[in-house]
C-alpha cells in the first residue's frame, strides 16, 4: 500500500483493520506518506475501535468513521461515529444537510446554514433509543487500560490460532491473518475450501462467527469478556465440526442472504 501511494492520489481511504484478513496498517506511517503527497486521508475504524488503542491527534489522521455495534458493544443498530480534524471542521461541507446540522434548527428559515465545526455533520433526529444503548456500552471504558485490553486481544488471537492449527490444520485450514500478532486486529481468519457450511454448522454449535468470501471463516474476540476457556472450547468445537464432517448436511450447505 505505502508504494502505491504518490501524487496521482488524492485521497486515501482505507480500513485500519482488514476486515476480512484482519490485517492491521500502520495508520502514522500511511497517514504522513499520504500527506506528503498532498493527500487526504479518511480511516473506518469499524474494526479497530474498542480493540486497540487509535490516536488520531498525533498520527494526524484528517477523518475518520466507524461504528459503535462492534468492539464498542452498542449492539444492534448502534449509532456509528464520525470524527474531523479540528483544522477542518470549519470547512468541510456535509453530503447531506440535515436540520440537526443547521445553525439554528429552530429557526425554521428559507435558507440552510450550517452550524459551527463538527456540528455541521449532524443530520436528523438522532436514535435515541440506541443512542441509550451505545451510552450504557461506553461507561465499560472509563477505567479500560487500552494497552492491557491490546494485549488481552492478542493472547487471545495467538491462542486461537495456536488450538485451531493443532486441531484442524489437516482439514485444509490455512491461515489467512498476519501471523504475527503485532500485525493484526482482533479478528482471526482461516482460508476454508467448505468455509460456508462450516461456519452455519459451528454456528449450530453455539459458536457465533462469520463467513465471507470466497473461503474465509473469521473469529472476532472481544478482549473486555472474552476469556481463554472459551477460546480453546470455540477451536475444539471447529475440530468436532471438520472431524465429523457435520457441514456436510443439505441445511448448512444452503445460502443465506447473510453470511
Amino acid at each position: 500500500m505505502a508504494d502505491r501511494i504518490d501524487e496521482s492520489i488524492a485521497v486515501l481511504m482505507l480500513t485500519e483493520v482488514d476486515y476480512r484478513t484482519g490485517r492491521l496498517h500502520d495508520m502514522a506511517d500511511l497517514t504522513a506518506r499520504a500527506h506528503a503527497a498532498g493527500a487526504l486521508t479518511v480511516w473506518d475504524l469499524a474494526h479497530s475501535a474498542g480493540a486497540l488503542p487509535i490516536d488520531l491527534t498525533t498520527t494526524g489522521a484528517d477523518f475518520a468513521v466507524g461504528c459503535g455495534y462492534k468492539y464498542l458493544n452498542g449492539g444492534p443498530g448502534a449509532p456509528a461515529f464520525l470524527y474531523i480534524r479540528p483544522d477542518h471542521a470549519g470547512e468541510v461541507q456535509p453530503a447531506i444537510c440535515g436540520w440537526m446540522g443547521h445553525e439554528d434548527p429552530f429557526s425554521f428559515g428559507p435558507d440552510y446554514r450550517p452550524a459551527a465545526g463538527i456540528a455541521r455533520m449532524r443530520i436528523g433526529t438522532p436514535p435515541i433509543l440506541s443512542m441509550a444503548g451505545l451510552d450504557a456500552a461506553l461507561d465499560l471504558w472509563k477505567d479500560v487500560d487500552l494497552a492491557a485490553l491490546r494485549a488481552r486481544s492478542k493472547t487471545l488471537s495467538e491462542r486461537f490460532i495456536t488450538e485451531v492449527e493443532t486441531r484442524a490444520s489437516s482439514h485444509g485450514l490455512k491461515l489467512a491473518s498476519p501471523r504475527n500478532p503485532d500485525k493484526r486486529g482482533s479478528h482471526v481468519s482461516f482460508h476454508c475450501a467448505e468455509g460456508y457450511a462450516v461456519m452455519q454448522a459451528l454456528i449450530a454449535r453455539g459458536v457465533i462467527g462469520d463467513f465471507r468470501a470466497p473461503d474465509l471463516l473469521r473469529f472476532g474476540f472481544a478482549p473486555l469478556y472474552n476469556t481463554e476457556a472459551e477460546i480453546v472450547e470455540a477451536a475444539s468445537r471447529l475440530g468436532a465440526v471438520l472431524d465429523t464432517r457435520e457441514w456436510d448436511r443439505p441445511e448448512f450447505r444452503e445460502r443465506a442472504a447473510v453470511t
